[in-house]
């Protein structure tokens, strides 16, 4: 099982990464050229704790996947919306 502070810790992770994930989407959807690096990093972000998300379901209870399951939702739908303004 996974401990409570790892999913805390996990849990803020994502949450921080959808937040810049936001920044970068509202700052990129407002300017004709945003910075490409910055929103690659936060789409990199977002990547990265969803992987992380994906290992931590491993040795997690049924309420604990239930909850990364939840905030596995939110970070791809962040990506989605990068990704469909970038194209």
């Amino acid at each position: 099982m996974a401990t409570r502070q790892s999913m805390e810790d996990l849990i803020q992770r994502c949450e921080d990464a959808i937040r810049y994930a936001q920044d970068q989407y509202l700052d990129a959807s407002k300017q004709e050229h945003y910075t490409d690096d910055l929103y690659t990093n936060a789409l990199q972000g977002l990547e990265d704790v969803f992987n992380d998300l994906a290992v931590m379901a491993n040795s997690a209870n049924s309420q604990q996947r239930e909850q990364l399951h939840r905030m596995r939702l939110q970070l791809q739908q962040a990506q989605n919306n990068m990704i469909l303004l970038r194209h």
